[in-house]
C-alpha cells in the first residue's frame, strides 16, 4: 500500500471515529443539562459500545462478501444519520438512537478498514508497518472529536452550551463522516478472494476451532483487560493516595500519549522484531508494572509506570492484527476481525464490573496483583504464538 493511500485511510478512520468520540462527549452533556440523572447518562454512554458487540460478526461477514467501500459507505450514512437525528430532535430518545448508530458505524468501519489494509499489504513486515500506522487513528480521533465538540459547545452559540451551540456541534459531527467518505472512496481495492472449489459453508465460530486463532484471541484479551484495569483502577488508587483529579487525568493522559508514540516508532522496528517477541516483551513488562504499581506512593512514580505501561500495551494491537491476517484465510479476514472486536468490546463491558467487585473484596491494589498474575500465567500462551503459512 502506498504511503499516500495509507494516509487517506488513516484520515478517513479519524473522521468517522471522531464523530463517535464527539457525540460521546456532547450527548451526555446535553442530557445532563436537560435534567437527566447520572444513571441515565451511564446507559447512554454504554449504548456507544453495545452495538459493536452485536454488530461485529455480521459486519465482518458483510466485509468479506462486499469488500471495503460498501461497508464504509453504509457506516458513513449511519453515522451522519445518527448525528443529524439529534440535530433535528435534541431529545434523550434521539440521543440513544444516535449512540447506537454512531457506535455501530465506528465498529463496522474499523473492521472494513483493518481488513482492507491487511489485504493490501504483501509481506509480514509491511503488515506490521501498516497496522502500526493505522493504530494511531483512534488515539487521534479520541482527541479531535471531543476537542472539536467541546470547542463548539462553548463558543458556537449565543452563550456557552446553549441549544444553538449544541446544534452546531451536532451539525459538525454529521459532516465528519462525509469527509471520511471523500478521503477513502478513491482507495484501490484488491479483487475479492473467491471461495475454494467445493468448500462447505462456514460459520465465524468455526475459527475458534483453530488452536492458533484461539491462542491469539486469548493473548489479545489479556492485553485488553490490562488496558481496562489500568483505566478503571488508577482513578480509585489515585483517590486513595490523595492525588487530585487533574493529576490523575494527567497520568492517564501520559499513558495514552505513550501508547500513541510507540505506534509511531513501531514501523521503524517492524523488520527487526517478530510479532511474538514484541507481544511477549509487552506481557513481561505489563506483569512487572502491575506488581509495583500499588506500592508507589507519589504521583510522579505512578506517572512513570503509566508511561512504561503505555509503551508496552500500545505495541500489542499492531502485532496482533499482523498475526491475525497471517493465520486466517483471506476470504475470512472480516469474520476474524469481527470476532476479535466482539470479544474485546464484550470484555470492556464486563471487566469493570468484575474489577469493582474484586476491589471491594481484596482492595484496589490487589486488583493490580491479581490481573498481573493472570497476565503472567498467560505468557506461556504468548510464547506459543507462531505464524503458519498455510493459513494465509
Amino acid at each position: 500500500m502506498k504511503g499516500s493511500e495509507l494516509l487517506r485511510v488513516i484520515g478517513a478512520q479519524v473522521c468517522l471515529h471522531a464523530t463517535m468520540a464527539g457525540m460521546r462527549l456532547a450527548t451526555p452533556l446535553l442530557a445532563l443539562q436537560q435534567g437527566y440523572s447520572a444513571a441515565a447518562v451511564g446507559v447512554l454512554i454504554a449504548l456507544f459500545a453495545l452495538t459493536q458487540v452485536f454488530l461485529a460478526l455480521p459486519a465482518g461477514r458483510f466485509a468479506d462478501r462486499h469488500g471495503f467501500k460498501r461497508p464504509l459507505l453504509l457506516s458513513v450514512v449511519a453515522a451522519s444519520l445518527g448525528a443529524g437525528l439529534v440535530l433535528a430532535f435534541p431529545v434523550f430518545p434521539a440521543m440513544c438512537v444516535a449512540a447506537l448508530l454512531t457506535g455501530g458505524a465506528t465498529g463496522a468501519t474499523v473492521i472494513a478498514l483493518q481488513r482492507h489494509v491487511g489485504r493490501s499489504a504483501t509481506t509480514p513486515t509491511e503488515l506490521k508497518r501498516v497496522f502500526s500506522w493505522l493504530a494511531i487513528a483512534p488515539a487521534v480521533a479520541n482527541f479531535v472529536g471531543p476537542f472539536l465538540a467541546g470547542l463548539l459547545i462553548d463558543h458556537a452559540g449565543r452563550a456557552a452550551a446553549d441549544m444553538l451551540a449544541f446544534r452546531v456541534c451536532f451539525a459538525a459531527m454529521a459532516l465528519l463522516p462525509i469527509l471520511c467518505w471523500l478521503m477513502a472512496r478513491g482507495a484501490h481495492e484488491p479483487p475479492p478472494t473467491p471461495p475454494l472449489p467445493g468448500a462447505v459453508r462456514t460459520r465465524a465460530w468455526d475459527l475458534l476451532r483453530e488452536p492458533m486463532f484461539r491462542r491469539l484471541l486469548f493473548v489479545n484479551w489479556l492485553q485488553s483487560s490490562s488496558w481496562d484495569v489500568h483505566a478503571f483502577v488508577l482513578p480509585v488508587l489515585g483517590h486513595e493516595r490523595g492525588i487530585s483529579a487533574s493529576v490523575i487525568g494527567s497520568i492517564l493522559g501520559a499513558f495514552a500519549i505513550a501508547a500513541a508514540v510507540i505506534r509511531i516508532v513501531l514501523p521503524a522496528i517492524a523488520s527487526r522484531a517478530s510479532e511474538r517477541s514484541v507481544i511477549l516483551s509487552s506481557t513481561l513488562v505489563t506483569v512487572c508494572v502491575f506488581l509495583v504499581y500499588p506500592l508507589l506512593p507519589t504521583a510522579l512514580s505512578m506517572g512513570v509506570c503509566s508511561v512504561v505501561l503505555g509503551f508496552a500495551l500500545g505495541a500489542v494491537q499492531p502485532m496482533v492484527m499482523s498475526m491475525l491476517h497471517q493465520i486466517t484465510p483471506h476470504s475470512r479476514h472480516g469474520e476474524a476481525l469481527g470476532l476479535r472486536l466482539m470479544t474485546i468490546n464484550a470484555s470492556s463491558v464486563a471487566m469493570p464490573m468484575l474489577f469493582g467487585s474484586l476491589g471491594a473484596l481484596i482492595g484496589i491494589g490487589g486488583v493490580f496483583w491479581v490481573v498481573g498474575g493472570v497476565v503472567a500465567l498467560g505468557a506461556r500462551a504468548t510464547w506459543g504464538l507462531q505464524v503458519r503459512e498455510e493459513g494465509h
